[in-house]
């Protein structure tokens, strides 16, 4: 996989970027509020948020920190997550962890700290955030992927990671209450999307 990863030459002799040189190369240019992101060797671009988006993302926030001390809520964060793709670079549209457990530099942060990812589906990003990140997410280890998707009227809390996939799920119409595990364990109100 390596190969795939490093400038390599075709067969007229040219030298071809990879698809992290890409990577990078559309990060830089993206304008402000546009993700870039890297899953499972595919690089996805996605436009800033709608208000709906944004309303949802603040709402989660607010339970969140309304339940538990101690922890953050973070929007615009990096994370490397190898599940995704060997060098898989994720812009999640939540992270929950312990305070202080980014207080780095890095643009792309280790995904050991993080309790939960967050991610609100729009018509650009269903696909992705049912389908590679959440197995990424899962082959990362991540405890808790808590998936608001808008479009199918649901919210999925999927836990207990295991390979490519999470052991349990649950799942509630948008407006019910959905349990979150420890180390949240409170009732999130869904009727707040």
């Amino acid at each position: 996989m390596a190969s795939e990863l490093a400038p390599h030459t075709d067969t007229d002799g040219n030298t071809v970027s990879s698809v992290e040189d890409a990577f990078v190369a559309l990060s830089a240019a993206a304008p402000e509020g546009w993700r870039v992101e890297l899953v499972e060797g595919r690089i996805h671009v996605a436009p800033p948020a709608n208000g709906g988006h944004v309303e949802i993302v603040s709402a989660l926030t607010g339970q969140v920190r309304d339940h538990r001390k101690g922890l953050s809520c973070y929007t615009g964060l990096g994370l490397l997550v190898p599940g995704t793709s060997p060098t898989g670079k994720v812009v999640p549209d939540l992270v929950v962890a312990p305070k202080g457990s980014f207080s780095d530099a890095l643009e792309y942060h280790d995904r050991a700290a993080v309790l939960l990812v967050g991610e609100v589906t729009s018509g650009s990003t269903a696909e992705n955030d049912r389908g590679p990140k959440l197995r990424g997410y899962a082959q990362a280890g991540i405890p808790c992927y808590l998936l608001i998707d808008r479009e199918r009227g649901h919210v999925v809390v999927h836990t207990e990671p295991s390979g490519q996939r999470y052991a349990r799920r649950t799942e509630v119409e948008i407006g019910k209450t959905v349990a979150l595990p420890y180390p949240f364990e409170f009732e999130l109100d869904t009727g707040e999307f």
